[in-house]
């Protein structure tokens, strides 16, 4: 049995941690014209009659989602080889900024430092915002102490100052000064979360810990480096379940296929604020401050030589095609006029 029928085969709970888990070659064909993309509505079968290789990397957070569209793509299309890989958002820039990769997987926005570099090489690119997903924050089952945390919480908790605190109470006068009334428990502090790689490591600090970092003079662009990272998000959440007082952050994603052995906390964006669980229709309005935007990068000079590349990227935006993958993978929909605008840019770019 080859890898896509078996991760096909998988149930819900365990189908995205296979995918999520290993590199996927698969096998696809795409069309000379590929399906014509609009936003919303059921999902479009892709056309084929075109062989080649496509070459995804970036985003473990990402990966699934294209993982899951590369397979419905291989169904009709057995003709293309995709592989998708997910090291994360930084490593995957720099495969795709290195002329690696065709396209390229980005739970954030390319930085300045990797638009440079992949302008330095010469490489152009289309951003296409695909989806949306929040930060889960994460504690054992175990840990009923803490039901919320907020931006100053987390900041005494994961941020540059907390360095070396070995227990949650030894981060209780850093929140304090920041005006958070939060009672830590007396508890082993374990933090587990992704490495410097990713593009949720990145997101984290940007929504959660930058901006009090800067306000108290550091440098907003770290967090502690006295924990356990990952750039398996899997790895990540079995950490988090085996301590008993243990914090860590994944995306909602994971966080939400592994509901039964870990527990999710509220997040306040203010001390001593509205508490705020990340859901589908939260993380969608904006409501749970640790929100994102989720991403695709495709290398223009690839798409003019590749005449794989623009059907399956026309497929993944065409009707439907990722509500649907959004129905195994559970992150939020854009809203119609955002799919809209991502479809333009796309058929604009080209």
């Amino acid at each position: 049995m080859n890898d896509t029928n078996r991760t096909q085969s998988l149930p819900r709970r365990t189908r995205l941690g296979a995918i999520a888990g290993a590199s996927l070659i698969l096998l696809a064909a795409c069309g000379t014209g590929g399906a014509s993309p609009s936003a919303g509505g059921a999902a479009t079968e892709p056309a084929g009659g075109v062989s080649g290789t496509i070459a995804i990397s970036g985003s473990s957070t990402v990966q699934p989602i294209t993982s899951f569209i590369a397979e419905a793509f291989n169904e009709t299309n057995p003709d293309v080889a995709i592989s998708v890989d997910g090291p994360g958002t930084g490593d995957g820039f720099k495969l795709f900024c290195a002329g690696t990769t065709d396209i390229s997987d980005a739970s954030r926005k390319i930085k300045d430092e990797e638009a440079a570099a992949c302008k330095a090489a010469g490489i152009e690119y289309i951003e296409l915002k695909v989806a949306i997903d929040g930060l889960s924050v994460l504690t054992s089952k175990d840990n009923t102490a803490i039901a919320c945390l907020s931006f100053a919480d987390l900041y005494a908790l994961i941020g540059e100052e907390s360095k070396g605190f070995k227990t949650w109470a030894d981060a209780q006068a850093l929140a304090k000064e920041l005006g958070s009334t939060t009672a830590f428990p007396a508890a082993p502090l374990d933090v587990f979360g992704p490495g410097e790689e990713s593009g949720t490591y990145d997101s984290f600090i940007e929504l959660a810990l930058a901006k009090i970092a800067k306000d108290r003079g550091q440098t907003g662009k770290s967090t502690r480096p006295d924990y356990t990272s990952s750039s398996n998000d899997n790895a990540i959440i079995e950490g988090i379940a085996n301590s008993a007082s243990s914090l860590g952050w994944v995306g909602f994603a994971y966080a939400e296929e592994n509901a039964d052995t870990v527990g999710e906390i509220a997040v306040s964006k203010d001390p001593n604020g509205t508490c705020v669980a990340p859901t589908a229709e939260t993380i969608a309005s904006g409501e749970y401050p640790l929100s994102r935007a989720l991403y695709i990068y495709v290398n223009k000079g690839k798409l003019a030589e590749n005449p794989a590349i623009a059907p399956f990227v026309d497929y993944y935006l065409a009707d439907g095609t990722i509500s649907t993958a959004l129905e195994t993978v559970p992150y939020v929909n854009l809203a119609p006029e955002e799919l809209a605008a991502t479809v333009e840019t796309w058929t604009s770019s080209r």
